[in-house]
């Protein structure tokens, strides 16, 4: 390890990040990137998928991340430094798979904001038609830019009031789908959301957990922040087991309530599937009326442009963290003394995601083919980060311990099954984005070796 990063847990000095989030603050930082009501995006989609039991797929899905989030919760005790997944491959691996797990990740940081801005772009074009898509979108990325580089304390004080106005338009919709239920009663069967409608597929639910995946792509955003924490890693490990979980019964409550509602079945959704982005929207409208759709897509757009938010700060930590150790231009090292904010890391990253977002916008297709690629090059990190424990616990510290054998073992094969089942787009996207990381490895490990 160098020696830029050898005690980040000693507190900030120099240009060094600032120590400035407490518990509630990294809590707030990971559900915004994952956003409450992630679902309402993709429901039609798993509802297809899985034949009726999206609810199922949650827990599954749920269960499944467990296994990633305990290995961070593992590594940021050994490795509590900005970069996370970069910097855990480091300790446990070595330079070169630091530097490959912290550019696969890179990929998932820099798109999933994209993607937010673009959720947050057609909501709003939703409800004001006369200003583009692409214009709203341009919008939500400079507002929550300058809030990142306002500096990360006020940036959470903001997020955590998005936040609650996010949970507090979940409670109306499980509210008002509850009282729907009580008056007109259930469209399926009160079990389907778990058992399915007209039979039971696990091939399916797989299916559909592979794209489930995408709702919870972000949790892991909390440990980039462990150089920035109050309470050190003990807090950021904590925190990072507890968004997951309150997230995964967020997801669940919701997508139940909403497959019991639906007033298509899966068979149509799957047929149709043009209408699978608006089914949770139609659900709603359909069991409560236009208001609550409309409340919704309000809570969509402006929770979409904090879960970007989020997703840039984090995107901003990790090239902070491989500047730092010279794997990127040392320019995006360099902290404001002002805000305590990696200044050029947060305008790069906000550069990058500005014109995808942007171009998507743009374009009939861009939503398709942004979210059909955001999800490998996570998956990847994740697998590297399992493997990391390994490297550290069970070949280095020799321990046999079910924690740092099994439960890495266990989360690895979910990261191969789910890669396996991606989208061919994905998968090619990965692989390019992956040569291409192996090649910026090969030319910095020649340029080093080289005499003089």
């Amino acid at each position: 390890m160098s020696a830029s990063s050898a005690s980040p847990d000693s507190g900030a000095s120099g240009d060094g990040l600032r120590r400035a989030l407490g518990f509630r603050d990294l809590v707030v930082y990971g559900l915004l990137f994952i956003a409450p009501m992630a679902p309402v995006g993709i429901f039609g989609t798993l509802d297809a998928k899985s034949h009726g039991a999206v609810a199922l797929v949650y827990v599954v899905a749920t269960v499944a991340m467990g296994f990633t989030a305990f290995s961070y919760a593992q590594m940021v005790r050994v490795a509590p430094q900005a970069g996370s997944v970069y910097a855990y491959a480091r300790v446990g691996l070595g330079e070169g798979a630091g530097f490959v797990a912290g550019w696969m990740a890179l990929l998932d940081y820099l798109l999933i904001p994209a993607v937010a801005y673009l959720f947050s772009g057609i909501a709003l074009h939703a409800l004001v038609p006369s200003v583009p898509q692409w214009v709203w979108t341009a919008v939500a990325v400079v507002v929550t830019t300058a809030l990142n580089l306002w500096g990360v304390r006020a940036a959470a004080r903001v997020g955590f009031l998005v936040l609650a106005m996010e949970i507090a338009v979940l409670l109306v919709f499980v509210t008002a789908a509850g009282l729907a239920l009580a008056e007109h009663g259930a469209q399926r069967g009160w079990l389907s959301p778990f058992t399915g409608v007209g039979g039971f597929s696990w091939d399916a639910v797989l299916a559909a957990v592979s794209v489930a995946v995408l709702s919870y792509l972000g949790f892991d955003a909390i440990a980039a922040f462990a150089e920035e924490s109050a309470g050190g890693s003990e807090k950021v490990a904590r925190a990072v087991l507890t968004c997951l979980a309150v997230a995964g019964v967020l997801f669940v409550l919701q997508t139940y309530l909403a497959a019991l509602l639906a007033p298509v079945t899966p068979e149509e959704l799957a047929a149709k599937p043009a209408g699978q982005g608006a089914a949770f929207y139609d659900t709603v409208e359909a069991a409560t009326g236009p208001w609550l759709h409309d409340l919704v897509a309000f809570s969509k757009a402006v929770g979409a442009a904090f879960a970007a938010l989020a997703g840039q700060a984090a995107a901003a930590r990790l090239l902070f963290a491989m500047a730092r150790d010279r794997r990127l231009p040392v320019l995006l090292a360099k902290v404001d003394r002002g805000s305590g904010v990696p200044r050029p890391a947060v305008l790069g990253a906000a550069a990058v995601t500005l014109c995808a977002a942007v171009w998507a916008a743009r374009r009939d297709d861009g939503l398709d083919r942004l979210v059909s690629v955001v999800d490998v090059g996570a998956l990847v990190a994740f697998g590297l980060l399992h493997l990391s424990v390994l490297g550290w616990f069970a070949v280095r510290k020799r321990s046999r311990s079910a924690r740092h054998v099994v439960v890495p073992l266990l989360g690895l094969a979910v990261v191969i099954v789910v890669i396996a089942r991606a989208a061919v787009t994905a998968q090619v996207v990965g692989g390019l984005w992956l040569a291409a990381g192996l090649g910026v490895l090969g030319a910095e490990m020649f340029r080093r070796s080289a005499p003089g």
